[in-house]
């Protein structure tokens, strides 16, 4: 039966398994290729789409399954496109209850798929460790290595740890599931596959200044765009080019750049792709400030938090407006910069994702020192510590140990009540900065622990940081400092819910 028969069909008739079944399988292909809206046409006997649910009444599960899935991670991609409140909870329900359905009825690979798309939802708030558990789930129960949903979920783990700024970790994930993604037949699966590798191999040839990454990285990137070309999709073809001039303007190579990114710029346009649109002009951004142009780089930041602000994805808002507080402070508005990063870390640690907090900590540091009190520069830099300590980006780590030391300068210069905290610096032969910084970083977490009667909880708040922060400092450089904290509780019961 043809989909005209079938629309015509449920018109008069109760829709069954028989119809809604082949009209989803449709749905998914138009999905993959990019086509949101084709998709969620091709549902309407059942969906009216965003905001409305679908009608499951009289369906059995299966065919239930098949429709909550595919509606919910069509409300997902079309709320991720433009931007819509809320759209990401209500996917969330959906695949859910989809996933719930497809794993009593025994159908693994489908439940593995909508666990996925699940998993996708968490990634697009930006609650990563969420993602990270849902995904792990998925390859602790596939284990078929060519099945689609594991490479899937490989996929996007890898892309959840270079997102954490585990990037050698996400980088081993890729290097180990490439002569399996060569064995796929699907060009949208690969193409995602090799631009996700391709901005791994870029981050790591950027921050630890690998030329031969970042070559590796172009040649990704070419693989990433032949294959979504084949797919005809169009959206990841403009994020392909996106990715290429963020990396041309990271090696000043400006023109070239802003050749790319007009293109990937034209092309999220032609896909009606808001979400997409935001992401390009933060790059944009970005590349005026490699470029020394911070007016038109405060413009375009400016509209892309404005795209972003209630569309639900937390962690590019996050991104936005870091970059945002960057061109602000550059152009001398202080004030205004300073409340646009502490907007960015309270988004990102609300969302779960501490490392773009912790990124957004560190720049108010590099970007508004000379603006900050001594105890404003202690309390972002105790923050981003806390909040990277996972990361293993070299360039993350070197930004954090200058932070440090310009906190130490800072200090050592006269900063305000400093001498008085410490008993004062004597700068002297064999003198060493790194030491230094430990000893008062030891003498800080001293007092305050003193203070709230050694409990870690009181303490870290003090120090404005987490509780699992200071644990983990604690734990590591100052474990010297272990015998004034009070014993550590064992918890009754587990407080991490299954998904």
């Amino acid at each position: 039966m043809d989909l005209q028969a079938i629309v015509f069909k449920t018109e008069t008739e109760s829709p069954s398994l028989q119809d809604v079944v082949p009209l989803c399988e449709l749905a998914k292909g138009l999905e993959e290729a990019g086509e949101f809206e084709l998709a969620e046409n091709t549902l309407r006997p059942f969906w009216r789409g965003l905001p409305y649910q679908p009608v499951i009444d009289g369906l059995d599960q299966r065919a239930k399954a098949e429709l909550l899935l595919r509606t919910g991670t069509l409300t997902g991609w079309i709320g991720s496109a433009k931007q819509i409140p809320g759209a990401q909870e209500t996917a969330k329900d959906l695949v859910s209850e989809s996933a719930t359905i497809f794993a009593a009825l025994g159908v693994r690979e489908k439940e593995a798929e909508a666990r996925v798309d699940l998993a996708i939802c968490y990634w697009r708030e930006g609650a990563l460790d969420e993602a990270r558990v849902t995904l792990r789930h998925v390859l602790d129960t596939l284990a078929e290595p060519t099945s689609e949903q594991r490479l899937r979920a490989l996929l996007n783990i890898a892309i959840v740890e270079k997102d954490s700024l585990r990037d050698r970790e996400s980088l081993r994930i890729y290097h180990e599931a490439a002569p399996q993604f060569d064995l796929s037949s699907n060009h949208a699966l690969k193409g995602k596959f090799h631009n996700s590798y391709a901005t791994v191999l870029k981050s790591v040839g950027l921050s630890e200044n690998r030329e031969e990454y970042i070559d590796s990285a172009l040649v990704e990137f070419t693989a990433a765009s032949f294959h979504f070309e084949q797919a005809g999709h169009h959206r990841f073809q403009a994020r392909v080019e996106n990715n290429v001039g963020f990396l041309f303007a990271s090696i000043g190579r400006f023109r070239e750049a802003q050749d790319h990114l007009d293109r990937a710029r034209s092309l999220f346009i032609k896909s009606g792709d808001h979400g997409g649109l935001a992401y390009a002009d933060d790059t944009r951004a970005q590349a005026f400030l490699l470029e020394g142009r911070p007016d038109e780089a405060e413009r375009i930041a400016r509209g892309a938090v404005r795209a972003l602000k209630d569309g639900g994805e937390q962690m590019m808002l996050a991104e936005a407006l870091t970059t945002h507080g960057i061109a602000l402070a550059r152009l001398g508005r202080f004030q205004l910069a300073k409340t646009t990063f502490d907007k960015a870390v309270e988004i990102a640690q609300n969302a779960g994702n501490p490392d773009h907090g912790g990124i957004a900590a560190v720049t108010v540091i590099e970007e508004l020192t000379n603006y900050l009190s001594m105890e404003a520069l202690q309390r972002y830099y105790y923050t981003a510590e806390s909040l990277l300590f996972n990361s293993q980006n070299k360039n993350i780590k070197s930004r954090l140990g200058e932070c440090a030391r310009r906190v130490l300068a800072t200090e050592l210069a006269g900063g305000r009540g400093s001498v008085e905290r410490t008993g004062g610096v004597a700068i002297e032969p064999g003198f060493s900065l790194d030491a230094e910084v430990l000893r008062y970083e030891g003498s800080l977490i001293r007092k305050a622990l003193e203070d709230s009667g050694g409990s870690v909880t009181r303490a870290a708040r003090l120090l404005g940081v987490t509780h699992q922060g200071l644990a983990f400092i604690l734990n590591g450089r100052h474990s010297d400092l272990l015998s004034i904290r009070t014993p550590v509780k064992k918890r009754k019961r587990s407080i991490i819910r299954n998904h």
